[in-house]
C-alpha cells in the first residue's frame, strides 16, 4: 500500500461574486514511502491548497487522503492536527516560525505537538543544519537562509513518514535556495520519509528525478492564487 493515497479529492471555495469556485479536483494521486516528487504548477493552480488538504490543515469536501491506514478527510479536526503532527511534516515558503521563541524553542514546541520534544535530536538536527551557534537566537536575529534551515529542521525534528514542501526556495537567493533544497531531499532520504514538493522554478524542478504537472492532476480550472 502507498504511503500516501488520494482518490476524489474535492475543495471549493466561496467567491465574491456568488456561488462556489472549485480550486482542487483531484480523482486519484498516490506516493510511495520514500518517493520524492516534484509537482509542477505556477501561482494560483491550487497547489498550496493542495498541500494544506493533505496535511489537514483545510477540511476538504469530498473524497479520501490516505495516509498509512488512516483517512484524513474522516478524521475529526483534532484528530486530524494529531496525525499531522505525528506523521507529516510541512515546510512553509514563509517559514511560519513562531517570532518570541529561539531557535531551538520553535523546533521544541514543534515536536510537542507529536512524539514529544526531545532537546537531544532537535539540537543534533539543528547542528546538522549549520545552526549550533544560534540554538538561543531569535528568529529576527537571523539571516533568511538561516530562518528556512530552522523552518527544515523543525519540520523534520519528529521524523515525520510525509514531508511536504511549498515553494521551500522561493524566498532565498539562488546559492541559498540549492543548499537548502540538497539539505531537505538528503535529511528525508536519511531518514526514510517521501517527499512531495511544489514549485514553479525550473532549477528545484530539474533536481527533481520525477517531476509531474500539477495541472494534469487537477481537474479544477483556477484564476486565483489559493
Amino acid at each position: 500500500m502507498p504511503l500516501l493515497t488520494i482518490s476524489s479529492l474535492k475543495k471549493s471555495f466561496a467567491v465574491p461574486e456568488g456561488g462556489l469556485r472549485t480550486i482542487v479536483d483531484i480523482p486519484s494521486f498516490a506516493l510511495e514511502a520514500g518517493d520524492q516528487l516534484a509537482l509542477r504548477g505556477e501561482s494560483g493552480s491550487g497547489k498550496t491548497t493542495f498541500l494544506h488538504l493533505i496535511a489537514g490543515i483545510l477540511a476538504a469536501d469530498a473524497g479520501s487522503i490516505r495516509i498509512g491506514g488512516d483517512d484524513m478527510v474522516a478524521l475529526s479536526e483534532s484528530r486530524r492536527d494529531r496525525l499531522r503532527a505525528v506523521s507529516i511534516g510541512y515546510i512553509f515558503q514563509t517559514f511560519n516560525l513562531l517570532q518570541g521563541y529561539s531557535v531551538l524553542e520553535n523546533v521544541l514546541l514543534g515536536m510537542s505537538f507529536g512524539r514529544g520534544a526531545d532537546r537531544a535530536p532537535a539540537t543534533a538536527l539543528l547542528t546538522r543544519v549549520g545552526l549550533a551557534h544560534r540554538l538561543d537566537h531569535y528568529p529576527r536575529q537571523l539571516s533568511t537562509g538561516q530562518q528556512q534551515r530552522v523552518a527544515v529542521a523543525r519540520a523534520l525534528a519528529s521524523r515525520p513518514k510525509l514531508v511536504l514542501a511549498d515553494e521551500p526556495t522561493g524566498n532565498l537567493d539562488r546559492r541559498h535556495a540549492r543548499e537548502s533544497l540538497a539539505l531537505i531531499r538528503e535529511t528525508c532520504r536519511e531518514q526514510g520519509a517521501a517527499l512531495l514538493l511544489v514549485s514553479h522554478d525550473p532549477e528545484v524542478l530539474g533536481s527533481f528525478e520525477h517531476v509531474r504537472d500539477f495541472a494534469e492532476l487537477n481537474q479544477a480550472t483556477t484564476e486565483a492564487s489559493l
